[in-house]
């Protein structure tokens, strides 16, 4: 039997809407409801992308319930603040839960892998440095994917159904109706040849689980696509389809797809006329510090004219995934798409010797990468959204059947799932936060992590399983106070570092330890010593930031 489930793209703080469009599309299909909703990032809990209050808060403060379930990862539109609390995942409001990080959840029958954040090479090996009171670096990087959150899902043995990340697996542009795509979206073609478009870290983590459906978000435009598998050898997309990856001088020659499945989905637009009727004038806030300073424009970056296909795009995984080395600006660039030459040369000249050249990325090991056994699934249906606006894709209702049977009773709750914590429990102390000197623990392999999963899923089995402790718990509890409208929008300043139960909680449960935990003495210090200084600029001006999908561009004055 399969679940009911709604898909929508990018939230940014319109619940009363998707909710509204929610109830509507249900009515036209004949279904007296959904069993869940999944939304694919940008939530924004307390703020929007133009410091606007969204309607969030009366959920949060109980004025309101959220109708339907609703599970959603993080994208780099955030209160990254609040969702820095709950890094394990956990509720925002009742019946609003956050996936954290990275996770593997279960609904009844339906097993969900989840990946927040978006893709930036240069952050990607480093730890989660970022605590309050955060500098304007930490704002922009705290949603970046990590490497260690990355691994933890490619260490999975067995099937999932849904794969849900923010950002597009790279390279899943060129397996649906791309030329209809790029007319849409004429600066995605450029980026998409040179590889820039899209998550390395959610392209390995679709490549490994082969879901048999991965929604997404973060571009602004609904797309379908189909990646067929081929039995153990990897995926298609190991090599995307029509990419010339050798030659630095022959242009790009795309082949149509003859592969491409329609999904045979339901035209649900959502227009969300009846929601934004429930939706008052957004609350604007002049005085805040923005949380949510995302440095992500609804595009790519624009090319004068269409790029030949270079070594750019040749060593993507290889340089920024499975490189160990050092982490320098080479390392990023290359990561990103872009080769250190291309960085101005007054430029390279005032950085150390040690950025001066990177070691030579080690090669992939095949074996390592092959799906293991009983992930047999050979075909995963790829679904991005829009954000909720007026004539607008950004809802889809679908019927999800799990690719290996299981009993569904409804209502249905989250539980955890085994092998999840089992790995959970095993990366538990290489978690580093708020040290930007640290290092990540390297990664070992997964001949070395398997035999210590397997003895942490028998002791999740033994204390967990077996005194039925799995069922994720409603123990949602506001640590930030609720908002005031006496008080006004306007508040100056860091906000405050809270400590959130539900994450102790779940620390507790695990026994592992919980490096989210502050005393009040703690967070006090730290709030009075105020933030890290702001990263030097290169340049001495004009900042280096990241390009839209990955890459490096200067601001231009």
């Amino acid at each position: 039997m399969a679940l009911r489930v709604a898909i929508e793209g990018c939230g940014h703080g319109t619940l009363h809407a998707i909710y509204a469009s929610v109830e509507q599309s249900c009515k036209s299909k004949g279904w007296d409801g959904v069993d869940c909703l999944i939304i694919g990032g940008d939530f924004q809990v307390r703020e929007s992308k133009y410091r606007e209050l969204g309607d969030f808060h009366e959920y949060y403060s109980g004025a309101r319930e959220a109708p339907y379930l609703t599970i959603f990862v993080g994208g780099n539109h955030e209160a990254s603040n609040y969702l820095w609390e709950l890094y394990y995942g956990g509720w925002v409001a009742p019946n609003i839960y956050y996936l954290g990080a990275a996770n593997v959840i279960r609904l009844g029958p339906l097993r969900i892998a989840a990946l927040s954040g978006i893709w930036k090479g240069y952050n990607y090996r480093k730890p989660h440095y970022e605590r309050l009171p955060f500098n304007e670096d930490d704002i922009k990087s705290i949603y970046h994917i990590r490497e260690l959150d990355t691994r933890k899902l490619l260490q999975l043995q067995t099937q999932v159904d849904v794969g849900i990340s923010h950002d597009w697996p790279q390279g899943i542009e060129w397996k649906g109706n791309y030329q209809q795509l790029f007319r849409k979206k004429k600066d995605f073609e450029a980026d998409a040849r040179d590889g820039r478009l899209g998550s390395v870290a959610a392209k390995l983590v679709l490549d490994r689980l082969r879901p048999a459906y991965w929604f997404s978000a973060h571009l602004h435009i609904k797309y379908s696509a189909t990646v067929m598998f081929h039995s153990n050898t990897g995926s298609t997309h190991q090599q995307v389809e029509g990419m010339n990856l050798t030659s630095d001088t022959e242009p790009l020659t795309v082949p149509a797809n003859t592969d491409e499945i329609d999904l045979h989905m339901d035209e649900d637009h959502g227009d969300a006329v009846a929601g934004n009727r429930l939706q008052k004038q957004p609350l604007r806030n002049d005085a805040e510090i923005d949380l949510d300073m995302g440095d992500e424009e609804e595009g790519p970056v624009k090319h004068e004219q269409e790029p030949e296909v270079s070594d750019r795009a040749k060593g993507t995984e290889q340089a920024a995934v499975l490189d160990s080395g050092q982490d320098n600006i080479e390392d990023a660039s290359h990561s990103s798409g872009m080769m250190a030459s291309d960085i101005p040369a007054d430029i390279r000249a005032q950085l150390p010797a040690a950025f001066s050249s990177r070691t030579e990325a080690p090669q992939i090991n095949q074996k390592s990468m092959e799906p293991p056994a009983e992930i047999r699934n050979s075909t995963t249906r790829f679904l991005a959204l829009d954000k909720c606006l007026p004539r607008r894709d950004f809802l889809q209702l679908m019927e999800i059947a799990p690719l290996n049977e299981g009993k569904l009773e409804r209502p249905l709750d989250l539980e955890y799932d085994k092998e999840w914590l089992g790995i959970v429990r095993v990366f538990a102390d290489k978690l580093i936060v708020g040290d930007p000197s640290a290092s990540v623990a390297p990664d070992e392999g997964q001949e070395f992590y398997r035999p210590l999963i397997a003895t942490e899923e028998a002791w999740v089995e033994q204390n967990l399983v077996r005194t039925e402790k799995m069922s994720v718990p409603h123990n949602f509890e506001r640590t930030a106070p609720i908002f005031d409208p006496a008080q006004g929008t306007r508040v100056k300043g860091q906000p405050r570092e809270f400590s959130n139960p539900q994450t102790k909680a779940f620390c507790e449960l695990l026994q592992i330890v919980n490096p989210f935990h502050a005393t009040d003495e703690e967070i006090l210090a730290r709030a009075e010593a105020g933030p890290r200084p702001n990263s030097a600029r290169a340049d001495g001006g004009g900042r280096w930031r990241g390009s839209s999908r990955g890459g490096f561009r200067k601001r231009s004055r």
